[in-house]
């Protein structure tokens, strides 16, 4: 069974600019995970790079490349495209892991999934 679960308020989230960190239980690990606005759509993943498993922002809350269109391991230089996670160039092996998000009534939520929890406290 699947949770909606509050993040932030949808203005919070502005196109090619900062996210809003969370964190998640992915497959029984704590992890952190950023929500971003591109292109006036939500979208979140881990924060996690494909290449090796570290988080990825430059700066706390700080994805974007230069362009404000590409997401960018600051370790690694991989870049990822902000609407599906894929990786576009770099050493990725593979894409960026999705968590899913809502937008209603001024509201984002993302989605549980069997793997992907909230934290326990």
């Amino acid at each position: 069974m699947t949770q909606t679960i509050p993040l932030c308020n949808s203005a919070d989230l502005v196109n090619s600019a900062e996210a809003v960190a969370f964190d998640v239980l992915y497959h029984g690990q704590d992890c952190r995970a950023f929500a971003i606005r591109y292109q006036d759509q939500v979208h979140a993943y881990l924060n996690r790079c494909a290449h090796v498993p570290m988080e990825m922002d430059y700066l706390v809350d700080r994805f974007f490349d230069s362009t404000g269109d590409w997401l960018m391991c600051a370790t690694h230089g991989a870049t990822y495209q902000p609407q599906t996670g894929a990786c576009r160039s770099g050493p990725c092996l593979g894409g960026l892991i999705k968590i899913e998000l809502s937008e209603l009534d001024g509201v984002v939520h993302w989605h549980t999934a069997p793997n992907l929890k909230p934290l326990e406290f």
